[in-house]
């Protein structure tokens, strides 16, 4: 009988692998097998992802009792927390059960007189087990069935495991696939002989041919002589273990001529050995052909939705620097001098300050069009983008700044005025690759109509000089250097300095390049001055002299209840909204606040759209809205009456506290 059982059991495993493909295919092949070599009934109950046990697959000599016995066996949805489970899981040893001590297998209708219960061990972690059961009274299992059952849940726990394996296989390769069929590039497989193994649908619409015709085709095919003298050396290189980027032309099935650039990097196979490359071509004729327009057109969109991400996420962190602040500026009023919580709170008002920067940085730098022009000081402006001219040059080149305090400000987005800047600073990183130092000055100039230089504007002007000590331009270079898409770098895209060149004209200014080669490169912008505009006294009208009356409505129900802490010890009387919605109806119903206090953006009403809607109730209600973003960034999205302001978060008590006073007057007296 010994070697009718071993042949069994290899007759199972080979069953078994042959269904590693279906996890459900293979625990019915080991329940039957189960219930044919031992007799009567056999399950495997296996364990889900989430822990709990899935639906037993049970299975029967007699096929009638299949069904009711298991049901009568199934625990799916349970956790492994019951006797048997745990001590399965414990000793990992078979659990042999008969007459009395089976009873808790079964039930009273389908008594279960013998069972085994052994555990299925995947991977060294208990995954389930395999049941066996008999109901004829007196039945027993002898020690022989029960080895046998261990082999079988052995085997089992063995095309589990593969099965796992295949499946995790399956996805890393179904996530292979899905990046490799989404892309815009596209891709191929070559062998060492340059012959395609492997195609995606891109590829095939470069090349004038569906994908599957392209496998088992030479590249070289698609090549004239220079371009196969070129893929041969590409392929050397390869070899040697080293990924090559380059320009080429391809001729399509029709015979048109395509300008793609291709990146080819080398495959190795188990052993380390060279095994192909994987190519990646992207098409490159419309950008040459139309001198640029589509790759213009593109970076566009990617500024676009960087500006949006940037947007969002600045928004989001300022509402949590909101918190912050607030909560370290209640800390810093309610400690002594002398304390530490005093000190420490302190240093997170420092560092939500510094936090502050950056995201309004972020926010402005990110914004494509806002069409809100202010009013900037030059040395703001220049203080502020000092850590984004850092981060640009980097460690190895350093910077300079001279201004003085009276430099004229200027009227322009200050985003796209940053960006301009920047822009310049990337242009003199590039050109000091070996380190050096960027200088940037500003001056006041006054300058007469028609005098030089040609093209500056008229009258007050603010004069930006930034000097680099980079390897300069030719002149001829330096003519061209303006030009959209023009580049002396073949992975540039050409658009720094004519970008810098739209802004500043944009604005009325002008823009003039000194370079030689060598020496360094001095960039001078010119940029009509405009006269700081101050607050009248008595400028907003209309506004209550005393209010005591606060609506706060806010989508963040940590930022509403932070902005309740701050104000309600002054002695405003509040109430809460975290719904544009609810506040509404609480106003239809009755309700009169003195002071509307609301977020700009939120999910079901904006803010602006919830005062509008307040309004109708009580049109001189006065509104004081919040945001993450900055007023630029808001754009069209807000527009300002003389009965509403906007406070910019983070913001602390006293700045909001001082908003308030600013537009409502004074606070309500103690009581």
């Amino acid at each position: 009988m010994a070697y009718p059982l071993r042949y069994a059991l290899a007759d199972l495993a080979l069953a078994l692998s042959r269904a590693a493909d279906d996890a459900a295919e293979v625990r019915s092949t080991a329940a039957r097998a189960a219930a044919d070599m031992i007799g009567d009934g056999a399950g495997v109950q296996i364990l889900r992802d989430d822990g709990r046990y899935e639906a037993i697959t049970y299975h029967h000599i007699d096929d009638e009792r299949s069904a009711t016995l298991g049901r009568v066996l199934d625990h799916a949805g349970r956790l492994p927390d019951d006797d048997f489970s745990t001590t399965l899981a414990a000793s990992r040893r078979p659990i042999v059960l008969a007459g009395d001590g089976a009873s808790p297998v079964g039930d009273g209708e389908h008594p279960v007189h013998a069972a085994v219960l052994c555990p299925v061990i995947v991977d060294n972690t208990y995954a389930g087990y395999l049941v066996l059961t008999r109901e004829t009274p007196g039945a027993f299992y002898s020690t022989a069935e029960v080895e046998l059952a261990r082999d079988i849940a052995g085997e089992l726990a063995l095309a589990i495991s593969s099965a796992q394996a295949m499946e995790r296989l399956r996805a890393s390769e179904e996530r292979y696939r899905r990046v490799l069929e989404t892309i815009p590039e596209g891709v191929l497989q070559l062998d060492r002989d340059g012959v395609a193994t492997y195609a995606n649908e891109p590829i095939g619409v470069v090349l004038g041919l569906p994908r599957a015709q392209l496998v088992g085709v030479s590249l070289r095919g698609f090549l004239d002589d220079q371009g196969q003298k070129e893929l041969a050396r590409r392929l050397n290189e390869c070899q040697a273990g080293r990924s090559t980027v380059g320009a080429t032309r391809l001729m399509r099935a029709d015979g048109s001529r395509r300008s793609v650039r291709m990146s080819m990097m080398p495959l190795m196979d188990d052993h380390g050995r060279f095994n192909g490359v994987v190519c990646m071509i992207t098409d490159t004729t419309d950008h040459i052909d139309a001198r640029g327009l589509k790759r213009q057109l593109d970076h566009l969109r990617r500024l676009d939705s960087l500006g949006q991400l940037i947007g969002g996420i600045s928004h989001d962190f300022n509402n949590l620097l909101t918190v912050v602040a607030g909560s370290a500026d209640m800390i810093l009023t309610t400690t002594p001098e002398n304390e530490q919580h005093h000190q420490l709170a302190r240093d997170i008002m420092e560092a939500v300050s510094t936090g502050r920067t950056l995201t309004h940085q972020l926010l402005a730098f990110g914004r494509s069009d806002g069409n809100r022009p202010e009013i900037i000081p030059i040395p703001d402006l220049l203080t502020d983008v000092q850590s984004l001219f850092s981060r640009t040059l980097g460690e190895h080149i350093g910077l300079d700044l001279a201004f003085g305090a009276d430099v004229w400000p200027v009227r322009a987005e200050r985003g796209p005025l940053e960006q301009a800047l920047v822009n310049v600073a990337a242009n003199a990183r590039d050109a000091m690759l070996h380190g050096g130092m960027v200088r940037v000055a500003a001056t006041n100039e006054v300058h007469e109509a028609g005098a030089p230089p040609q093209g500056a504007p008229a009258g007050r002007v603010v004069h930006l000089v930034i000097t680099d000590t980079g390897s300069g331009m030719s002149d001829e270079v330096r003519q061209r250097a303006l030009e959209p898409f023009f580049t002396t770098r073949p992975t540039a895209a050409g658009l720094g300095l004519a970008t810098t060149a739209g802004i500043v004209q944009g604005i009325g200014g002008h823009i003039e390049l000194e370079s030689q080669p060598r020496i360094g490169t001095t960039v001078h912008l010119y940029l009509p001055a405009a006269e700081e505009r101050t607050a009248a006294a008595g400028e907003r009208q209309g506004a209550p002299a005393v209010i005591g009356r606060v609506l706060i409505v806010e989508d963040q129900p940590e930022v509403a209840q932070l902005v309740q802490r701050l104000i309600e010890p002054a002695g405003y009387v509040i109430t809460v909204a975290t719904d544009a919605l609810t506040a509404v109806t609480q106003v239809a119903a009755g309700a009169h606040p003195d002071l509307l206090i609301t977020d700009v953006v939120m999910p079901t009403m904006t803010g602006p759209e919830l005062a509008s809607a307040l309004r109708t109730h009580h049109p001189d209600l006065p509104v004081l809205y919040m945001s993450g973003y900055t007023a630029a960034s808001l754009g069209p999205q807000l527009t300002l009456d003389e009965n509403s302001m906007l406070i910019e978060k983070p913001f602390t008590r006293s700045t909001l506290l001082g908003a308030i006073r600013t537009l409502c007057g004074p606070q309500p007296p103690r009581t």
